[in-house]
Parts: C-alpha cells; sequence; structure tokens
C-alpha cells in the first residue's frame, strides 16, 4: 500500500516536474503545460501498461484535506492586509452576493441549456454553478507584475478570488449534501450556510491566534515555518471534523489572523515564511492541472462538446452580470470600481485549481458527475488557451488607471 502511495505521488510530481520544462522550452503558460504533460501522459500509459491509481472517486480526501487547504493559506497568507483594507467593500461583495449571483445565474443557464431535467437536473446546474463560481488570478497576476499594473488592483484580483474561493466551497459542500442526500439541516439552508461560514471564520481566528502565539514563543523562522504549515492543516480538521463547520473559512481565516499578527517582526521570526508558501502552492496547484489532464479523456470533447459550449457560454454571461452588479453596489457604497477594471475582472475572471479541485472530488455516485466534469474542464480549457492568453492586452491597457 505505502509503495503503491509512494509510487502515485512519484509519478503525479514527475510529471509536474515535466510541466515545469515545457513551460521553460516552450514558454507556455505554467498552468497549460502541466496539463499538457498529464493530457499526453494519460494517453501514453494506456500503451505501457502503468497504472497510476487515479480514480474519480478517490479524490476527494486528497482534494480537500491536502490540497486546498494549503492553496487557500498560501493565498491568503500573500494578501497585503494595508492594501485589502481599501477594498474590502467590493472584495466581500464579490465572495457573498457575487458568488450567489455567479452561481445561480449559471445553474440557470446549464440547466436551460442541457434542457434534459430527467437526466440533469436541478440540483445538478446548482453544483455547476457553485464549482465554476470559484476564480483564479494565478495567470493574470503574473500578467499585473509583468506589465507594473496597480498594485491596487492586484489586491482586489487576489482578495476577490481568496474570499469567493471559500464562499463557492461552503455552497458546494452544502449543495452536495443535499444531492447526496446527506443534509442535517431540516430545509433550513440559509441558517445552515450561515452557521457553517461563521463557525469556520471562529475556527479560524482561535486557529491563527494560538499559532501567532506559537511562533512569537518558538521565535524561530524554522520553526516557524513548520508551525505555519501544521496550521493550515489542523485548522481544515479541527473545522470539519471537530466543530462540523468550514474547514475552508477555517484555513482563510486563520492565515489572515497570522499574517496580521506576525507583520510587524515577520523580517526576524517568520523569515522565509513566504518562500514555503510559495513552493508549495506552485507544486500543489500545478499538480491539479496535470491530474485533470489525467483523467481528460478525447471521449469527453467527441461527447460532451455541446455540454463543454453551453458551460462556457453560461459562465461568461454569469461574470458579466455578477461584476457589473456587484460594481453597481460598490458603487452606491462609496467605493466604485473602474470601468476598464470592471473589464479586466470579466474577462481575468479565469476557472482553474479551485474549480478542478470541486469537480474531481464529485462522487462518482451521482449519474450526471461526468457531464458537470466534463463542463468544468472545458470552461477552464477555455480560460487558459482564450481568456489567459488574450488577457495580457487588456491588462496593458486597463492595468494602471488610477481613481480619479
Amino acid at each position: 500500500m505505502i509503495i503503491e502511495s509512494l509510487t502515485q505521488i512519484l509519478a503525479l510530481g514527475g510529471l509536474t516536474l515535466i510541466g515545469l520544462l515545457v513551460n521553460k522550452i516552450l514558454r507556455i503558460e505554467l498552468t497549460l503545460a502541466c496539463l499538457a504533460a498529464g493530457f499526453f501522459a494519460g494517453l501514453g500509459l494506456n500503451y505501457v501498461n502503468f497504472d497510476t491509481g487515479i480514480r474519480a472517486n478517490n479524490l476527494h480526501e486528497i482534494v480537500f484535506f491536502v490540497i486546498l487547504p494549503v492553496l487557500i493559506f498560501e493565498a491568503a497568507w500573500h494578501l497585503k492586509p494595508s492594501v485589502l483594507k481599501t477594498w474590502l467593500i467590493p472584495v466581500l461583495l464579490l465572495a457573498t452576493v457575487g458568488v450567489l449571483i455567479s452561481a445561480f445565474v449559471t445553474a440557470a443557464l446549464v440547466y436551460l441549456g442541457v434542457g434534459h431535467a430527467e437526466g440533469f437536473p436541478w440540483i445538478a446546474a446548482l453544483l455547476t454553478g457553485a464549482i465554476l463560481a470559484a476564480t483564479d488570478p494565478i495567470a493574470v497576476m503574473s500578467q499585473l507584475r509583468s506589465s507594473n499594473a496597480s498594485e491596487e488592483l492586484a489586491t482586489l484580483f487576489e482578495g476577490e478570488s481568496l474570499f469567493n474561493d471559500a464562499s463557492a466551497i461552503v455552497l458546494f459542500m452544502i449543495i452536495l449534501a443535499v444531492a447526496t442526500g446527506s443534509e442535517n439541516h431540516e430545509g433550513n439552508y440559509a441558517l445552515y450556510f450561515s452557521m457553517v461560514f461563521i463557525g469556520g471564520l471562529v475556527v479560524g481566528v482561535v486557529t491563527g491566534l494560538i499559532t501567532s502565539a506559537l511562533a512569537l514563543f518558538l521565535a524561530s523562522p524554522i520553526t516557524s515555518r513548520f508551525v505555519l504549515v501544521f496550521s493550515a492543516f489542523s485548522s481544515f480538521y479541527l473545522a470539519e471534523h471537530l466543530f462540523h463547520v468550514s474547514g475552508i473559512m477555517a484555513v482563510m481565516m486563520a492565515a489572515i489572523v497570522t499574517k496580521f499578527s506576525l507583520k510587524e517582526v515577520e523580517q526576524d521570526i517568520a523569515h522565509g515564511v513566504s518562500e514555503t508558501w510559495e513552493w508549495l502552492g506552485l507544486f500543489l496547484n500545478n499538480l491539479l492541472f496535470v491530474v485533470m489532464g489525467l483523467v481528460t479523456t478525447i471521449a469527453m470533447f467527441e461527447e460532451q462538446w455541446l455540454a463543454m459550449l453551453i458551460g462556457v457560454v453560461a459562465t461568461l454571461i454569469a461574470r458579466v452580470t455578477t461584476v457589473l452588479g456587484i460594481s453597481r453596489i460598490s458603487g452606491w457604497l462609496g467605493k466604485p470600481i473602474l470601468g476598464g477594471w470592471q473589464i479586466l475582472l470579466v474577462w481575468g475572471g479565469l476557472r482553474g485549481a479551485i474549480a478542478i479541485a470541486l469537480v474531481l472530488s464529485l462522487p462518482t455516485t451521482l449519474p450526471y458527475w461526468w457531464t458537470i466534469q466534463s463542463m468544468v474542464f472545458g470552461v477552464v480549457t477555455f480560460s487558459l488557451l482564450i481568456q489567459g492568453t488574450t488577457n495580457a492586452k487588456l491588462v496593458r491597457k486597463y492595468g494602471q488607471d488610477v481613481e480619479t
């Protein structure tokens, strides 16, 4: 069993390394390179009698207990609290009201587009909407940095992605509980969502304070790295298993509280922590794209191309609706989002690692899981090939806009 697990880890790590080499040699976007490495490896493995052991039905625990805590903690750790405060209103609006708008508009359009209530019921459409409500700014962030774009714009992208990922994951888990018949909240979904959401925040705050106290007491950069990595996994585990609240919200809040608590002494006792999270985030983010490539088949495109197209169109319409609606509300509250930045938020609202992680965690007992997976893979592929490669021009044009 141990040898099999080690084989799988080495195989995935090796394919991620191949993706890094392809990125370096061909100079294509890193996530796209890892996706291609996984896809062509999946085609080749059929001929060499090698089994990675990767199955759609054994990824849930890996995704939720290993990959997501690292990705969420890493994203939260790199946020700059001082800049985030300036854009907190639109960020929170995008992460709450915006997630609900995006999820339900996507769900409605997908449901109508598929038009097969028996094979693809409303609950399947809701699952699809929740998964595709999560955005991934990694490719956009590299474009913003290379173009020396506004730091506030970068924070708006990162802040939205972090908070809306957490909200989308909570929403996904609630809808999934309904779809699998495991919900225990007697139909009061708003109350259940609030309890899971706020409960996760409370667990995260407490865990973050304890983590900060331990790091300050140990006062060593090396031990701080261990404490923070341990905090990412333990906050998720405690929230999910002990208190039955959102582990993702707990991880996010633990990272924010720790970052804020240690900001004055970060160079002394947390030196090198950012680099630790960068390589962990890089590895696991791109590993997800390798896995997506491995489980993507040519038959998926042949049989599900229409569903993929419906998913792409629905996601784009939902994103336009979300950004325009939230921008209007944010303006009423005194923090307008510039017109050029709205264009960037729409076209730069890529789908990536979180959407892949969620769709890979779908139980194969759901009869419509493959249709949802195909849709999400289609949207992610469109994000990488079309939006990601054309967004740089928009960044150069609108990335330097400043508030007047």
